[in-house]
């Protein structure tokens, strides 16, 4: 029924998106942008808006950036403006929702700012059932728990403005499902640590496209992490990549992040191998930010992907990262490496996000 739901309101917010109308959604979108504006200037962020009464939270994010590729023209992007919902009265049943109006506001090649590209997308929408303390039931629409970067993919919650391309090319983003997951404490040399764990399985298939977006199906796995000095965590996936011929694929990686005097160290890699034991694609990226005073960061990124058939490449990504405040990031970096890619091209990256 949940994943019914979900189904029935992405395919209206597709609609609506595409009839509104594009004088209604460019001035929909100039008026989000003055809102994240007054946000960002403010003396302190705003805090969520709660409903005492009733459990219901509301918040969200946005960030823009300035994109100067090496090749093509300067672009100004208001990448998105999400809105999260979520209800929690203390009780077994929690609800959390994400609802993302991804580039209302472009300025396109003609110099002008145009809502053309601008599209509405349910990125969550899932129910949890608090069965026991250490066992949880999710059912809805949900991150894939692969990694660390794409469970906290959100801009305010990231050091750089690009994001991994191993993250982003080798596994689905998110699934409409099934989950079970908890924590349970565990003690190590004498020390006392948690254990999380979660185990997911798709019940519907993805129906939207979105331009180059890979469709799956038949998506299953799991995620295990140990929570201690280097959090270090084991993912494992099976699914098919939905198009003509396409092989199944299983799917390994591995994740840190440790904190060492200041500094965050953090890393994923990838496997994908076929059905048939070939290799399905890999990656990975070790990424540093090291503390330069007054909220400033350095950071340094070594990237390398391999998708047969279709890309390989390396990249390096280095940048500074201002924490303005708590909630709000300044973030400039420069990307180079060996190969181009529509969404991260080689060149100059600044941008700002704000959680409000």
């Amino acid at each position: 029924m949940i994943q019914q739901k979900t189904k029935v309101i992405r395919t209206c917010l597709r609609y609506l998106s595409k009839f509104a109308g594009k004088q209604i959604t460019y001035a929909v979108s100039v008026a989000l942008l003055a809102m994240v504006c007054n946000i960002a200037h403010a003396e302190q962020a705003s805090e969520e808006i709660i409903d005492e009464a009733s459990g219901f939270k509301l918040g969200g994010y946005s960030s823009a950036s300035i994109t100067a590729p090496r090749k093509g023209n300067t672009e100004f992007n208001l990448n998105e403006i999400s809105l999260l919902l979520s209800w929690d009265n203390n009780a077994r049943l929690k609800f959390f929702g994400e609802l993302e109006l991804e580039r209302p506001l472009s300025w396109n090649e003609n110099k002008k700012f145009d809502s053309k590209n601008s599209y509405f997308d349910l990125e969550r929408l899932y129910l949890d059932y608090n069965v026991s303390e250490r066992i949880n039931i999710r059912g809805g629409r949900f991150l894939t728990p692969a990694g660390r970067w794409n469970l906290l993919h959100a801009a305010p919650l990231v050091w750089t403005g690009s994001r991994p391309l191993v993250t982003n090319y080798l596994f689905p983003a998110a699934i409409n499902g099934v989950m079970m997951h908890g924590s349970t404490p565990v003690k190590i040399n004498g020390e006392d640590q948690s254990f999380e764990y979660s185990f997911f399985v798709e019940t519907l298939k993805d129906q939207d496209k979105e331009e180059d977006e890979t469709i799956y199906k038949n998506v299953a796995g799991a995620h295990f992490k140990l929570n201690n000095q280097f959090n270090l965590g084991l993912s494992l996936a099976t699914f098919t990549e939905d198009r003509p011929g396409s092989p199944d694929y299983r799917m390994i990686g591995l994740d840190f992040i440790t904190h060492i005097k200041g500094w965050e160290l953090s890393g994923e890699g990838f496997q994908r191998f076929t059905s048939s034991g070939n290799d399905g694609g890999s990656g990975a990226y070790l990424q540093s930010a090291a503390p330069l005073g007054n909220n400033w960061y350095w950071l340094t990124r070594l990237e390398t992907f391999h998708k047969p058939d279709v890309v390989s490449g390396e990249r390096w990504v280095l940048g500074v990262t201002k924490r303005v405040t708590p909630k709000q990031l300044l973030k400039m970096e420069f990307i180079g490496g060996s190969d181009d890619f529509t969404d991260t091209p080689r060149g100059f990256m600044g941008s700002f996000a704000v959680l409000f």
